[in-house]
């Protein structure tokens, strides 16, 4: 099947492009391109699109105001491709709340981001906005508080990539202040990921914030690894501390949950949990599957509260995962496998 793709962007040189580059792939057809939301609205009911690229910051009519319309009326896979500013990054985590299944940072003359936006395109394609919940839909001060009778020297580690960003909202809103130093791999660009942070940390009774290289992991903080950075846990005597480092991408991804994860297994083996959400493709599988191998518990989201069963399913096909869970017990199950101390 040929996956149908419309472009809406009020610049004529990004949808240009755009076009230009994802019909090199053989299993991608452009459909069309629309300059603003109105055109596009005509182009979706004619020609049916399987997935939309939609810009945030347009004339007419934002690309927000759109998505909340098409959502209502139009249902459909839904990507946002957004400037790399710190308006738009704030934009961008708005429409994925309301039901965009991924965000990437409009690409440049020189970029390399295409390869990537052809797999969540492809992952997109496949995704079934009409059975997305709101699993965080509570505020902060309704949402059910877990409790942990006394602090744990164990770390958490967890990675998501699509529908990430909604799936770690609702696990971290769970944890209540002297939850385990945490850890996270979400699959994001530069910017949107300091944005994100922000974000959790309005929300959470736990720190969170951007890692940095030489940041301790301690209970009642998360550290978030930077967009176009892998995060890494090391270890000196008992303190657990992590680097932010380059490195080539794995699984197509910087940061990587792989490289994360595995670097969980080798210097915290048993006194780890590691989670591995929901999102496309396999990253985080093998080194989830490390994690157990070196004694740490692991959980993998469950088929049907997954917007992607991508990397899950890889987890749970090579018995990287001790327990495979719906969202919303994960919380609760990461507690009770560090209560243990």
């Amino acid at each position: 099947m040929s996956i149908k793709v419309l472009v809406v962007d009020d610049s004529a040189l990004v949808r240009k492009r755009l076009k230009e580059r994802l019909e090199e792939d053989p299993e991608i057809t452009v459909i069309g391109t629309a300059p603003d939301p109105y055109v596009a609205r005509d182009m979706i009911v004619q020609k049916r699109p399987h997935v939309v690229l939609l810009d945030i910051e347009m004339p007419r009519m934002d690309g927000l105001t759109f998505l909340r319309k098409l959502m209502k009326y139009y249902p459909l896979p839904v990507i946002i491709v957004s400037s790399l500013t710190p308006k738009g990054s704030r934009l961008a985590l708005e429409a994925l709340n309301d039901g965009a299944v991924d965000v990437l940072c409009k690409p440049t003359a020189a970029d390399i981001m295409f390869e990537g936006l052809i797999e969540r395109i492809k992952a997109a394609a496949f995704v079934d906005v009409c059975k997305r919940k709101p699993f965080v839909s509570e505020t902060p001060s309704v949402a059910p508080k877990l409790h942990l009778a006394q602090t744990t020297h164990k770390i958490v580690a967890i990675g998501a990539s699509t529908g990430g960003t909604q799936a770690i909202e609702a696990v971290l809103t769970s944890f209540p202040a002297n939850a385990p130093g945490t850890v996270i791999v979400q699959h994001m660009p530069p910017v949107f990921t300091t944005t994100f942070a922000e974000r959790l940390n309005s929300l959470c009774d736990i720190e969170v914030r951007e890692a940095r290289t030489n940041d301790t992991v301690q209970p009642g903080i998360a550290l978030l690894a930077p967009g176009n950075f892998h995060l890494v846990l090391r270890r000196s005597g008992a303190r657990y501390y992590v680097e932010v480092a380059e490195g080539p991408p794995v699984h197509h991804q910087r940061p990587s949950v792989e490289v994360l994860f595995r670097s969980v297994a080798r210097f915290a083996g048993p006194n780890a949990v590691g989670v591995l959400l929901t999102g496309m493709g396999s990253d985080g599988a093998e080194g989830l599957l490390a994690m157990r191998d070196a004694g740490a518990w692991t959980i993998a989201q469950d088929e049907a509260t997954s917007v992607v069963y991508g990397m899950p399913a890889a987890a749970a096909k090579i018995n990287a995962a001790c327990e495979i869970k719906p969202l919303q017990d994960i919380a609760q199950r990461i507690m009770l496998h560090v209560s243990d101390g």
